[in-house]
């Protein structure tokens, strides 16, 4: 039986940089608007599915759902000090990039297990517009092994933070829509997880559209 809830350390270095640092980054800095976030549930397991086009990203959409959201990492970040343990606090698993991670697969589903919130980028890394052309399915696959709701996530704007040879981030203005709850796939067939995959997908895709 999962806790329904985070552990209390991670809920503390959750508020403590939501308040001090993403929300205001987010309001004021990038003059952020956020759609939906009523429709997340703030109990229970949850996959959180968004579209990815910045460094920015993780913080934001954990920002606008209330909730921490452990997201995986790069693995060679938790081997720099301090910094390695505060993201294991927050919620973060890492992952060897470039290789199907089992250790990650098991770290996302023990999080689900225990009544966290786990993001997961759809394209599986950055596109150059926001759009999910390419999605993977494995978002889907841990909804299905989970039985965890997932709620899709437009962010738009991000991929203007930062741009080429600019190493401080842009006042740009960022929105953020968060779609209906979607049902996870009943099984693990491949056929099913494509077609909740490319739901999700087209529902980020529409909301993206309608911009600003």
């Amino acid at each position: 039986m999962g806790r329904n809830r985070e552990p209390a350390m991670s809920l503390f270095l959750y508020h403590g940089f939501k308040w001090s640092v993403v929300s205001p980054v987010l309001h004021l800095y990038l003059r952020g608007r956020i759609y939906g976030a009523e429709q997340v549930p703030q109990q229970g397991p949850l996959l959180v599915v968004s579209n990815h086009a910045s460094d920015f990203d993780p913080p934001i959409v954990s920002n606008c759902m209330q909730r921490p959201v452990a997201f995986m990492a790069k693995q060679e970040l938790f081997q720099v000090p301090v910094l390695g343990t505060l993201i294991r606090w927050y919620g973060a698993y890492p992952v060897k990039r470039g290789t199907g991670d089992r250790a990650a697969i098991r770290a996302a589903l023990d999080s689900l297990a225990n009544g966290w919130a786990v993001g997961v980028f759809l394209t599986g890394t950055r596109t150059p517009d926001g759009r999910v052309t390419e999605p993977k399915l494995g978002a889907a696959l841990l909804a299905a092994k989970a039985q965890a709701p997932i709620v899709p996530v437009s962010l738009w704007g991000t991929q203007e933070i930062v741009t080429k040879g600019k190493r401080v981030p842009r006042p740009v203005p960022v929105t953020i829509r968060i779609g209906e709850l979607i049902q996870p796939p009943p099984s693990t067939d491949r056929a099913q997880l494509a077609t909740v995959t490319q739901h999700c997908a087209d529902i980020i895709n529409k909301l993206h559209a309608l911009g600003r």
